[in-house]
């Protein structure tokens, strides 16, 4: 299988996000949980989105698995490799945007990086540098807070700097408007001048597409699903598209079985969406102190689903609300109840799904990954889009059996995400 494109993604949720948004842009695609074993068979398509969990790993550990990504990518064809990030940008001043991307840079062979997590279509723009979330700037918006890499700092080329060895430029707006010749001068210029990376600036749609123009021509980029619409656009615009090989209609075929959502996100829209679940199916909200505790409230939560499910699609939640979170990762460590809650989370989907579920959809990207990871997914075929950012997955040589899945942000979907994605999924 040779590919045109290949993306390396720092969590599981955000790979569905770009692998959704190179679908609609007209690549078929695949996303694979960490580097496929070689005996697995992957369906032929332009572009692969390896998942892997590198953002709030040490710096060390995530420039180990990501330079081995690069180097499956690179030799099953892919002429430019995307390190997605998260659209929030959120990395501490240690890593690991700023050094994973030194570190894909190095292994192409050097160059200027471009760096925007710029995605329109859900509200995050660049401006002179600084990341805006529906017009607010990020630390002054809600996403501010996130629960392992709370951003306090919307100027992107300060915080690129602190965990960057090399100098890092701005790639402003009146140059990205002028064209991609003017955009690749100015790269010229800062690659003279040292940088290794640089801020984009991007507020429409068309920034994007002149940024992924250029970007296509250069080994490594870094960016969220935005930067991966610029370069799908950019691949189809140079007809070196293939037709035939696996479709969106693959993805979506039925599977049957039971049904079940799993959230453990704490963002206001994932409760928002329990609240309005819970007036159209049983919804059952775990005690987040009590899975820190001990395995008797998973055990329960078993139990109580096994009761129920036969009867029609049920909910379980772990998810609770900021002010809950802050409490228990003061008494028990941030790492420690964010473990635990992944872990819990991730036993119940394993044990849902060994008694009958086929239709999964799992809300919050730890939650998403851990679910993932012990259910021993090795990849997914990339379906329809439920809501912006998420698409259906099918399951590619899993254990279980054919599975349709559907891996959300917290923050992503409107309030009826979770009845949306069952009726897609059948």
């Amino acid at each position: 299988m040779a590919i045109l494109l290949g993306s390396i993604a720092d969590d599981y949720t955000g790979a569905s996000d770009l692998a959704n948004t190179l679908t609609k842009n007209g690549l078929r695609t695949v996303q694979t949980v960490g580097i496929p074993d070689p005996s697995l068979a992957l369906p032929d398509v332009d572009a692969v989105v390896v998942s892997l969990k590198i953002r709030s790993v040490p710096a060390s550990e995530a420039l180990t698995a990501a330079t081995s990504a690069e180097r499956w990518l690179r030799q099953r064809g892919a002429g430019h490799v995307l390190y997605k990030i998260c659209s929030t940008f959120d990395s501490t001043d240690a890593g690991n945007i700023g050094p994973v991307t030194e570190a894909l840079s190095d292994a192409a062979g050097g160059g200027v990086v471009l760096v925007t997590p710029a995605f329109p279509e859900t509200g995050r723009t660049v401006y002179f540098g600084h990341l805006f979330v529906g017009g607010q700037p990020l630390n002054e918006s809600p996403l501010k807070d996130h629960p392992l890499n709370p951003m306090h700092d919307a100027n992107l080329v300060r915080v690129l700097t602190r965990q960057s060895r090399n100098a890092v430029g701005l790639l402003d707006l009146t140059t990205i408007t002028a064209g991609p010749g003017a955009v690749k001068a100015r790269l010229d210029a800062f690659r003279t001048a040292g940088c290794t990376a640089v801020i984009a600036d991007a507020i429409f749609e068309r920034d994007l597409e002149t940024l992924g123009e250029v970007a296509l021509e250069t080994p490594v980029s870094t960016g969220a699903s935005g930067l991966g619409l610029g370069l799908a656009r950019a691949l189809v615009r140079s007809g070196r598209i293939s037709s035939g090989g696996a479709t969106t209609a693959d993805a979506i075929r039925p599977v049957g079985g039971l049904s079940a959502i799993v959230a453990g996100s704490c963002s206001k829209a994932t409760l928002h969406q329990l609240d309005i679940a819970e007036r159209s199916m049983p919804v059952l909200r775990l005690d987040p102190e009590r899975l820190l505790a001990g395995p008797d409230e998973i055990a329960a939560a078993i139990t109580w689903a096994g009761e129920r499910i036969s009867a029609g699609p049920v909910v379980i939640a772990a998810s609770a609300a900021p002010e809950t979170v802050s409490r228990l990762q003061s008494i028990y460590g941030r790492e420690a109840s964010g473990h635990a809650i992944e872990t819990a989370t991730s036993i119940i989907a394993t044990e849902l799904v060994e008694r009958g579920v086929r239709r999964l959809v799992v809300a919050g990207g730890e939650t998403s990954g851990a679910a993932v990871d012990r259910l021993a997914i090795p990849a997914f075929l990339i379906g329809p889009e439920i809501a912006p950012g998420v698409p259906v997955l099918r399951t590619i040589g899993n254990a279980q059996g054919d599975m349709l899945l559907a891996l959300k942000s917290g923050n992503f979907g409107g309030e009826d995400f979770f009845t949306a994605a069952l009726a897609v999924m059948r």
